[in-house]
């Protein structure tokens, strides 16, 4: 489940009604978690905010359990949903199981994996070998929760201190409370959120003190399930598969601390420091540098550059010093001193800069 970003009108009104479901497809989660697949191995897998009926995150770890080698695999749904069993339909088209074998109604659910095996005797394990787990009960469980099944209630909570690495797409309303609560128990993650939330205090304090990065997929734009009657007045932003109704939403990226090779490349740096083009703000002692690409590979002092610099961050090569946010608030990180929150050069207020300092720059 994810929510885009506050200032989208239909987001907002989404999010009054409470239809803020939003499934990831599976073609975007498989491009992003084959770079980690190592990673799973005898771990515990938890999806906190996944019905496991729609969402494609328990769909891909259920149907990959031996390939990645998991040790179990747990997911709670925040109730049932409005898109019931129509992304993942575990009973085939049969929604109406009569009880108790039928999907509760009312409650929240928990599904914890412990095995998975060929049940049904094709040679392959699929989706309704699960089904069939699940509804014999064997070696695998399935409840309702007490609660509603917030990633915040004492029942997930608990969950999450059993779990090794959690994945998923949190609400972005709760962006915030969702990262602070992996902080505080210390727990491996690769979870989706709209990209402005690197500006988020909380946010760039993780990751100035390297505890949290961007993941591979970060570029384009993905497509999102939304419940049919979900109004989208941009026809570009929308479209109708199979009867299935999707949203596109841009500035999404995966936010993890999980170890990957891409951060450890160096930025391919090639040109040199010239006063004459590289300008000075007039109130901090920086550089502005406006693409990436343009890092002058000689420079030891402080520069201003693009927030997508994140995605190609390598902290062996630049330190975050800091940040400029361009509403108002001031510096994220804590060193701004100006009087304007914004970087000015002759006095024009650029955008939001991260500030970096190359550690070895060339002489």
């Amino acid at each position: 489940m994810i929510m885009a970003k506050s200032s989208n009108s239909n987001l907002h009104k989404a999010n009054k009604a409470k239809k803020d479901e939003f499934y990831t497809q599976l073609v975007d989660i498989e491009k992003e978690l084959k770079h980690y697949k190592e990673q799973f191995r005898d771990k515990v897998v938890y999806c906190n905010c996944d019905d496991p009926f729609e969402s494609n995150f328990f769909k891909y770890f259920a149907s990959n359990f031996n390939a990645l080698g998991l040790k179990q695999l747990i997911a709670t749904s925040y109730k049932p949903s409005p898109i019931a069993n129509t992304q993942l339909s575990l009973f085939g088209n049969d929604k109406t199981l009569a009880k108790p074998k039928g999907r509760p109604k009312v409650t929240a659910n928990k599904f914890i994996i412990n095995e998975v095996s060929d049940l049904d005797g094709d040679g392959a394990f699929d989706l309704r070998d699960i089904a069939e787990q699940l509804k014999t009960n064997k070696n695998n469980e399935w409840s309702p929760l007490k609660g509603e099944g917030d990633f915040r209630s004492g029942e997930s909570i608990e969950l999450l201190k059993q779990a090794d690495i959690i994945v998923t797409n949190p609400p972005f309303s709760l962006f915030r409370k969702y990262i602070g609560q992996l902080a505080d128990y210390d727990k491996k993650f690769l979870i989706l959120g709209d990209h402005n939330a690197i500006t988020y205090k909380e946010i760039f304090k993780l990751i100035k003190e390297n505890k949290l990065w961007l993941g591979y997929d970060n570029g384009g734009t993905k497509w999102f399930q939304v419940p049919m009657d979900y109004d989208i007045p941009t026809e570009t932003r929308k479209k109708i598969e199979n009867g299935i109704k999707y949203f596109s939403m841009g500035r999404i990226v995966w936010f993890t601390n999980l170890d990957t090779i891409k951060r450890h490349q160096e930025i391919t740096l090639y040109k040199k420091y010239s006063p004459k083009e590289y300008f000075k703000y007039d109130n901090y002692e920086a550089i502005e540098v406006s693409r990436v690409l343009d890092i002058p590979l000689d420079y030891s002092g402080v520069m201003g550059v693009p927030v997508t610099f994140l995605d190609k961050w390598n902290p062996a090569q630049f330190e975050i010093i800091g940040m400029a946010e361009d509403n108002g608030k001031g510096m994220s990180g804590g060193i701004w001193d100006g009087k304007n929150p914004h970087c000015v050069i002759n006095g024009q207020n650029k955008f939001k800069r991260i500030f970096i300092q190359n550690k070895k720059p060339q002489k």
